[in-house]
């Protein structure tokens, strides 16, 4: 919600309580008047008195109120912005080929549909009454798409049709959910002698694995920032990672402050 509307949205709750307050208070005086009228004349009992005052200022008292015209109902008023998904459900999902996959998504549509399948229970939503849920599918696309290229949030929101907000939370569920279900499936050590013997092939004797680091960039920590600014100057995480001779990962390390040397 942006804040002008949040802040209307304020200002008529305010507006409302203190009409009902009001008018409970004038209802209060009111029936106080008729308890000193009605007992002068002695032909109503306290019980009675007390009944009207808890039917006109108890637990129904706001829905008499509405009745009496008292409370000026407002008109509600939609809290998301019109969007539009035309060019994920139509473009996307059923124009595109492997090709276009593959240099907007990193992967073909055939992988990405197997990789939403491995993520699912992880993901998947339960819609509510106010909106349905995004699918699995969109979730991991967002994801991917933010992985893959340099959009910002609101760019991404907008070409899928969401909010900004919606894209980072999207990001970290995959990112979650890619790292509880599937790092320990796939980055697997594998059997060493066949990598050994494919390095040997590429002329490599004796090597079990090719290894390197990157720096992550993050923004920067409340305490001890100095600690993750790196040689670069920006501040960062290491991620270190080893990979097969067909390139496949086989172990990855990422945490270490970027200020840490690569030994």
């Amino acid at each position: 919600m942006e804040p002008a509307q949040l802040k209307t949205a304020v200002m008529n709750i305010v507006n409302t309580s203190r009409l009902i307050v009001q008018f409970m208070l004038n209802k209060n005086l009111e029936n106080q008047a008729e308890r000193s009228r009605q007992q002068q004349r002695g032909d109503d009992s306290d019980e009675d008195i007390d009944m009207e005052f808890y039917r006109t200022a108890g637990p129904g008292a706001l829905e008499i109120m509405l009745l009496m015209g008292q409370v000026i109902g407002m008109e509600r008023r939609f809290w998301a912005r019109e969007t539009s998904t035309d060019w994920w459900d139509r473009i996307v999902l059923q124009v595109w080929d492997d090709s276009q996959w593959l240099r907007n998504f990193r992967m073909r549509k055939g992988t990405f549909m197997e990789l939403c399948d491995l993520l699912s229970p992880a993901l998947k939503r339960q819609n509510t009454r106010m909106r349905a849920a995004l699918t699995v599918e969109k979730r991991v696309a967002i994801a991917l798409w933010k992985l893959a290229t340099p959009d910002s949030y609101r760019s991404v929101g907008n070409q899928f049709g969401v909010g900004k907000s919606t894209v980072g939370a999207a990001v970290m569920q995959v990112a979650k959910a890619i790292t509880e279900v599937l790092l320990h499936k796939l980055v697997t050590l594998g059997d060493v002698q066949v990598i050994v013997d494919g390095f040997a092939a590429m002329g490599f004797p004796n090597c079990g694995g090719a290894i390197d680091g990157t720096h992550i960039p993050i923004l920067a920590p409340e305490h001890q920032g100095t600690q993750y600014v790196n040689r670069k100057g920006y501040f960062s995480m290491v991620l270190q990672a080893l990979v097969d001779h067909k390139g496949r990962f086989t172990d990855i390390n990422v945490g270490w402050p970027g200020r840490v040397h690569d030994a």
